[in-house]
Formats: C-alpha cells, sequence, structure tokens
C-alpha cells in the first residue's frame, strides 16, 4: 500500500509539467500568429518563439492546425466568459450609457488581453472547426444584441430590428479595430470613449430616453449672417 501512495504524485507531478509545457507553447503560437498570421506561422517558429526544439513540440502537438484549434477553443470559452458576463439580465435596467459601458468595456478588455483572438478568428484559412465555432459564437452575440435593442425600443419592427443589431457590431467591430491599434493610456482610452458616443448616438434615437450623458457639444448660437434680421426705426 505504502509503494501505491509513493507512485501517485508522480503522475499528477508530469501532469503538471504538461501543461505548463502546453500554456507555453499556446503562448508562443499567440505570439507568432500575432506577427506573422496565421497562414504564414510553421511550427519551427512556434517552437523558437518558445526557446524548444521542434521534437518537444510535436510531443504536444502533431501539426500547426492542432496547435490552433487548442489556442482557438480556449479563447472562445474565455470570450463566451466575457459577453456572458456583459449580457446579464440585470444590465437591461440600467440608462443606455450605461448599458454601453457594460457591454463594450469587457469586450474591449478581452481583445485587448488576447490581441491574437482576432488574428486567429479572421485569418485566412484558419481550421474549419474554429471558423464554425466562431461563427456560432458571432450568431449568438447577435442574438443578444438584438434582445438589448428590443428592451430599449420594444416598438421595432423585428426585420429592422436585426439590420440595427448587425450595424451596431460592424459598429463595434470596426472601432475596436482602432482600439487595438491605438497607443495603450490615454490614446487607447479615447479612442473607446469615441467608440462608445457613436455607439450612444446611433442607438439613442432609437429609445424613448434622451441621452444626457452623450458628450454632444452644445449647439452654437447662429452666426450673424444667419440671424433674423432686425429692423430698427430710424431717429426724425
Amino acid at each position: 500500500m505504502s509503494e501505491d501512495r509513493s507512485e501517485e504524485p508522480k503522475p499528477r507531478r508530469r501532469q503538471a509539467r504538461g501543461e505548463r509545457r502546453i500554456a507555453q507553447l499556446l503562448q508562443a503560437a499567440a505570439n507568432v500568429f500575432c506577427a506573422n498570421g496565421y497562414t504564414a506561422s510553421s511550427t519551427n517558429a512556434i517552437a523558437r518563439e518558445a526557446h524548444v526544439s521542434p521534437g518537444t513540440l510535436y510531443q504536444y502537438f502533431p501539426n500547426k492546425e492542432a496547435i490552433a484549434i487548442e489556442l482557438g477553443e480556449r479563447l472562445l470559452h474565455e470570450m463566451r466568459e466575457a459577453h456572458g458576463q456583459a449580457f446579464v439580465p440585470e444590465n437591461l435596467a440600467l440608462p443606455l450609457p450605461r448599458l454601453l459601458d457594460a457591454v463594450v468595456d469587457p469586450m474591449i478588455e478581452f481583445n485587448c488581453a488576447n490581441p491574437v483572438f482576432l488574428a486567429l478568428m479572421h485569418g485566412s484559412e484558419v481550421p474549419g472547426r474554429i471558423a464554425e465555432e466562431h461563427d456560432a459564437l458571432h450568431a449568438s452575440l447577435l442574438a443578444r444584441v438584438q434582445e438589448v435593442i428590443a428592451h430599449y425600443a420594444p416598438g421595432l419592427p423585428g426585420p429592422d430590428r436585426a439590420r440595427v443589431a448587425d450595424m451596431t457590431f460592424a459598429t463595434f467591430k470596426g472601432g475596436l479595430d482602432l482600439v487595438l491599434a491605438a497607443p495603450e493610456g490615454p490614446e487607447r482610452d479615447a479612442t473607446i470613449a469615441e467608440l462608445k458616443t457613436l455607439l450612444l448616438r446611433y442607438l439613442a434615437p432609437l429609445t424613448d430616453e434622451a441621452a444626457p450623458a452623450s458628450p454632444a457639444s452644445p449647439t452654437p448660437p447662429a452666426p450673424a449672417s444667419a440671424a433674423t434680421p432686425v429692423t430698427t426705426t430710424p431717429n426724425r
């Protein structure tokens, strides 16, 4: 019995070492995919980035596609958790500007922490399994956006709601590219604020509420040339 107990920790130690090695290889793959794109990357480049031999890499992954699938599945799982936190029912009780904060912030935080997500999911020739799971996630996100729009604009017909959801999501993705390209710090923060302003000004007219939190500038006074002329009575 004592011999059996002495043998028990060894597989667990080997498993822990294996998990650390897999995490090391996946992080190296993320760096290489970000730098080169999926198609131009190779297992040799990933091994070099991980500071291991190609033989060590092949002990864990048979090819580049297997690495991408494992990395993609982990990222998609984290992304589902991020949008699950964003689209909780209690957020629908918030005013629209605060709802945008609650939804947009976790999405941006995830993508800033994982820039490989866009590089891998939107790259050419990514493994079909990843593309299918990404398409399913995209459809799920669009459905959640439609639910939010239906809550804030219940009178909006279904086809219009779907069109607005598509436009909102496309706007967010376009703005996200600019956010990721902005230097971290004040410039990125300003870009995020600008994206939220754009989304708010697009969505606010669909709702019954005003948007006092929008940083819109006050309407400037009309120039003198456009003002209503004033008639004066000459002195007699």
